[in-house]
């Protein structure tokens, strides 16, 4: 796992946060010391920075309790939750696998949003292309990734598409958002639809190129304890976690917007 960034920008929009979202569970005194034992949390591509720095953040605060990751696309990890793997909790970053997940019965409660996110084009460091919006995407030179339609960052850059009256024809359709950003800082692509999130997250690799909101789709990231939790006190309190003042601090600091 790549380091992450830290504290520094834990202050991004404070005030803002605090306002919106609701006391932790780390308030409680009593809960350090009963939120004990392990959880795997299944999560979204795109949520790995920001999730393995708030799981390093929940065990402090949780001493006695240990956090499990797989990130992958949204859809291929419901898809393994129906098939019987072992989950606590499960972060999507879109409504519809969501639903899919309810739907299957496979919830142990509702579901929050906890986060939005906006897309964005990737390209190189310095915009070797000239890409200035979507339109530019149909130039049939560039080589174009995105994720595969299934997955949440294809489905949205599908919507944005549409909505720009754009036709682009991909090069590849790439498992998840993290493939997509790899294909263009490796130079294997010129640019790619990812979220704003991970361009920032690629730093000094990669550059980002606004969509704008008339054309773009705001992502809204669901999160449940799952019906086959096998530790759903540990299960909950992430969760309270997530959408505790820290927590989403901490989300703000990965360019996350509010629920």
């Amino acid at each position: 796992m790549p380091s992450m960034h830290k504290s520094p920008r834990l202050l991004v929009a404070a005030s803002v946060v605090f306002g919106l979202i609701g006391t932790s569970c780390g308030d409680d005194p009593d809960s350090a010391a009963t939120t004990t034992g392990g959880i795997t949390v299944f999560a979204a591509a795109s949520l790995t920075a920001a999730f393995t720095e708030l799981g390093d953040a929940f065990m402090t605060e949780h001493p006695g309790a240990r956090v499990t990751f797989n990130f992958a696309a949204s859809s291929e990890l419901v898809t393994q939750i129906g098939e019987g793997a072992p989950v606590d909790v499960y972060a999507s970053a879109d409504l519809s696998n969501m639903t899919k997940l309810t739907d299957a019965g496979n919830n142990a409660g509702d579901p929050v949003v906890f986060a939005t996110n906006l897309s964005s084009i990737i390209v190189a460091p310095g915009n070797p292309m000239g890409i200035t919006g979507i339109a530019d995407l149909a130039n049939q030179d560039l080589i174009v990734v995105v994720c595969a339609v299934e997955v949440p960052c294809g489905k949205y850059a599908a919507q944005i598409f549409e909505s720009a009256a754009v036709a682009i024809t991909p090069k590849s359709l790439e498992e998840n958002v993290k493939a997509v950003v790899s294909k263009v800082i490796l130079g294997e692509a010129d640019a790619g639809i990812v979220y704003e999130t991970d361009v920032a997250a690629a730093g000094a690799k990669a550059e980002g190129v606004k969509i704008p909101v008339a054309s773009n789709v705001v992502a809204r990231y669901p999160i449940v304890v799952t019906k086959g939790a096998a530790n759903p006190a540990v299960a909950q309190a992430f969760i309270e976690f997530v959408t505790s003042p820290l927590g989403q601090q901490i989300l703000a600091s990965y360019g996350f917007l509010a629920p």
